[in-house]
């Protein structure tokens, strides 16, 4: 049974994780962790999220004994969750957002030493269609009249970066498909002149409690072609992220995406 500690336990996405893995035969919740200023701090964290008491207090400090973490939190918080694993040795999820360049060195770095997933979205479907979007991109690059591309992501009204990082990735994965620098985009307004070919536009939407759409449009003289991929709940996210921490068990250090998570990198 492979042992977990959620950090960002008490958060909307973390509650969503403790819960889910709380059912979970194959997962024992060992730590429920959050930031010292967190009014739920010596509570239940079962009754935190909303299920079963489980006899785990919300705590700042990190319990020992975690195999694998799963950081659901800010990235203000987010140093203090990779030093202990670095420390400990415990694999590492990471579904916080908005993480600095900084942060991001410093990730890749601690890989060389533990195990990580991280992707700037947890959904199995939304990877699926990162990939289904960067063959899409391949294949069109040479359409006779040129392509155009268009991001549009939907979020609720708390959501604090835009556009999203799963935007931002989906624009990454599309303009490596493409020759040449390209240009991304965000929003227009005014006197912008005609488009060109060779940049990506984003347009993020914030509107009440949307837990996350995005819908990728390949625009063609005379034809167009949108993916899209929507959540109805937050779930897809937290049952992303238990995945991934099953499938690090027993990898070696390294720096895994959800790609290798569904198979989708062999």
């Amino acid at each position: 049974m492979l042992r977990l500690t959620v950090h960002g336990a008490a958060g909307r996405m973390g509650r969503r994780v403790v819960a889910l893995a709380s059912e979970d035969k194959a997962l024992q919740l060992v730590g429920a962790v959050e930031q010292a200023t967190s009014p739920h701090l010596g509570e239940d964290a079962g009754r935190v999220a909303q299920c079963e008491k489980l006899d785990i207090p919300l705590t700042h400090e990190f319990p020992s004994g975690a195999d694998v973490v799963i950081d659901f939190s800010l990235p203000e918080a987010f140093d203090r969750c990779l030093d202990q694993c670095l420390t400990s040795g415990a694999s590492l999820v990471v579904a916080t957002t908005g993480l600095r360049d900084a942060q991001k060195t410093q990730l890749e770095a601690a890989a060389l030493k533990i195990p990580l997933v991280w992707a700037p979205s947890m959904s199995l479907a939304v990877n699926l269609t990162m990939r289904l979007a960067a063959q899409a991109a391949q294949a069109l690059q040479g359409v006779s009249g040129g392509l155009d591309v268009e991001i549009l992501e939907r979020h609720h009204r708390f959501k604090e970066d835009a556009p999203s990082g799963t935007a931002l990735k989906f624009g990454e994965l599309i303009a490596e498909q493409w020759d040449g620098e390209v240009a991304h985009v965000h929003g227009r307004e005014g006197k912008t002149g005609a488009r060109t070919q060779q940049e990506i536009g984003y347009h993020a939407i914030r509107v009440g409690d949307n837990p996350g759409e995005h819908t990728i449009v390949f625009g063609m003289l005379g034809e167009t072609i949108e993916m899209k991929v929507a959540a109805s709940n937050r779930d897809c996210y937290a049952t992303g992220a238990l995945a991934a921490a099953k499938w690090l068990a027993g990898k070696p250090p390294g720096l895994y995406d959800m790609f290798d998570v569904l198979g989708l990198n062999r």
